[in-house]
């Protein structure tokens, strides 16, 4: 079993780095779609909601199929749609088939995103200790890894069509080689105290069937802080840049160090998390990580030099690095036989939320300097402080007791 289970980790490593790859393939090669298909920014931003909107759709789809057949038989599947999705954008000629193909595109990210998240639930489950800020560390090596491939790809001149075909091929084949050391999917059982409030487990066993699918308030509750959370995430990708260069008169090139700053204490924040949610509890990562992402983006926003203001980035990523993860592992603990559903309520309504920045803080550049209007993310990052105790399971103590007393093998490191 401590095999499978090592085994069943690297498998969802592999997953979630693909995961990131095909994204970050897809974000290098946005200028050259977008003179192909021969639209302009504008355009290409509406067609960029019909990528949210089929990712929203997909993870809706697949998170109830992945309770119902299990991650081991939706993750391969969904990566395999997702790779092969890839290459529609580059054969996109105007703006109908673009249209069209960020549909696909998104549609199959959301399907991998939910189920894949899903079989992470399951793996942490069975190492018995927070391993969930790791993988989503691996979704931003992966985008790494992309942008690097992709600049020498770029460098040689190859079409986007050439590009990302022959990614969608190799990550195909990645989908299909690392399916079977996936884990089987556990028998269904009413949900115990150690993964859900003693409230609930005793509504769950008095309760008919048909209601015990309804979603439980936590669930909205933590898909709500994924809204804001990942709508503060989503204004460090679209405006950090923007902020140095506008506000800070920054060179272009030191105004993407903003986002470089960010990104990277996103991943290694993200790395160092599991540990940190072991010693201390998810609460304490996400009322303390929202506590320094809320001052990091204040320094940024009021910083009057360029150092100062990319300390301020770098500190908002480190603070939000472990929050996201977090609230996915709760979802999915909340209700063994519910993971896959409520972890795409959560990651549907946070995926929204990261499309939301632009629209949000858009409108209110025309109100006040765009340094200002970060403070509607500082207020978000406040009140996912104030509220971190919507992790903590009443029985989670008495859960945690009996798993520890039942376990006969030591937990595999």
């Amino acid at each position: 079993m401590d095999r499978t289970l090592r085994a069943g980790r690297v498998a969802t490593f592999a997953y979630f780095v693909l995961n990131g790859f095909l994204m970050g393939m897809w974000i290098v090669h946005i200028p050259a779609v977008e003179d192909r298909a021969g639209i302009s920014h504008a355009v290409l931003g509406w067609l960029l909601l019909l990528l949210g909107a089929g990712a929203f759709a997909g993870m809706q789809i697949v998170g109830p199929l992945t309770d119902r057949l299990g991650a081991r038989t939706v993750v391969p599947v969904s990566a395999a749609l997702c790779a092969a999705a890839l290459v529609l954008p580059g054969l996109a000629a105007n703006v109908w088939t673009l249209g069209a193909a960020l549909l696909a595109l998104g549609f199959g990210n959301g399907c991998l995103d939910v189920s894949m998240n899903a079989h992470a639930v399951q793996v942490e489950r069975n190492y018995r200790r927070p391993v969930m800020s790791a993988f989503h560390a691996a979704f931003s090596i992966g985008g790494v890894l992309a942008a690097l491939v992709g600049a020498r790809t770029l460098s040689w001149d190859w079409s986007p069509a050439e590009t990302l075909g022959a990614v969608a091929l190799l990550g195909v084949a990645a989908a299909v080689l690392s399916a079977p050391a996936l884990l089987r999917p556990e028998p269904s059982r009413v949900p115990t105290p150690g993964h859900v409030s003693a409230q609930e487990a005793q509504e769950a066993q008095e309760a008919p069937a048909t209601s015990r699918r309804r979603t439980p308030r936590r669930i909205w509750a933590l898909a709500a802080l994924a809204l804001m959370l990942m709508l503060c995430e989503g204004v460090a990708n679209d405006w950090s840049v923007l902020h140095l260069r506008d506000v800070l008169d920054a060179p272009a090139a030191t105004a993407a160090l903003a986002y470089g700053a960010f990104a990277t204490a996103m991943t290694v924040g993200r790395l160092l998390a599991d540990r940190v949610a072991a010693r201390f509890g998810p609460v304490a990562i996400l009322r303390y990580g929202a506590t320094v992402a809320a001052l990091g983006l204040t320094v940024a926003a009021l910083a009057p030099w360029i150092p100062l203001a990319l300390i301020g980035w770098t500190v908002f990523g480190a603070g939000l690095s472990g929050c996201i993860p977090q609230l996915f592992s709760a979802a999915g603990h909340a209700d063994h036989d519910a993971a896959g559903a409520n972890v795409s309520r959560v990651a549907g309504l946070g995926y929204l939320g990261m499309l939301a920045g632009p629209a949000v803080i858009g409108p209110l550049t025309h109100l006040m300097p765009l340094n200002l209007t970060f403070f509607l993310p500082v207020a978000f990052c406040v009140i996912a402080a104030c509220t971190a105790g919507v992790l903590r399971d009443r029985g989670s103590e008495r859960g945690a007791g009996r798993e520890r007393e039942g376990a006969a093998k030591p937990v595999p490191k």
